[in-house]
């Protein structure tokens, strides 16, 4: 399967997640974790649920991929996040060694490529803007509703 394909297949995967956020009352954020063409950990936003700042869909992926691996390193896997990772998921992801990371939308406000833009891996390639539309529009209507 073409790798642009495959991306847009597996952030719809992270999309349910974000939309599973949103019905929660969640920022609708989503992730997966593929490693091997195998979805390995599947989360979305939890920090109200859990009264946790650190709650963040990719924080939840990471700690999940790494359980199902055994092992603290995601040296084979992507990660798909529905919005670009804030820069602390994005200085776990890059102590996970996440060779990969597909993003949907960018964060303007709070994203890592303006604040931390060196914290991942120096390997890691990121990819953004897949789906991004769907992604943004979920982020909008989830804050309109709050308004």
């Amino acid at each position: 399967m073409e790798e642009r394909n495959k991306d847009e297949m597996y952030m719809r995967k992270a999309l349910s997640e974000a939309q599973l956020a949103f019905d929660k009352g969640e920022i609708p954020i989503g992730a997966v974790v593929v490693c091997k063409d195998r979805i390995i950990a599947r989360a979305h936003n939890l920090t109200e649920t859990l009264c946790d700042v650190t709650a963040h869909a990719e924080m939840q992926a990471i700690t999940m991929a790494a359980n199902e691996l055994g092992g603290k390193y995601l040296t084979d896997c992507t990660l798909y996040v529905t919005v670009e990772p804030c820069p602390m998921c994005a200085g776990a992801i890059g102590w996970a060694q996440v060779p990969r990371i597909v993003y949907g939308a960018p964060d303007l406000k709070r994203g890592f490529r303006e604040y931390a833009p060196r914290v991942m891996h120096p390997k890691a390639e990121c990819t953004g803007g897949i789906l991004v539309e769907e992604c943004r529009q979920l982020m909008q209507d989830f804050f309109k509703s709050k308004r």
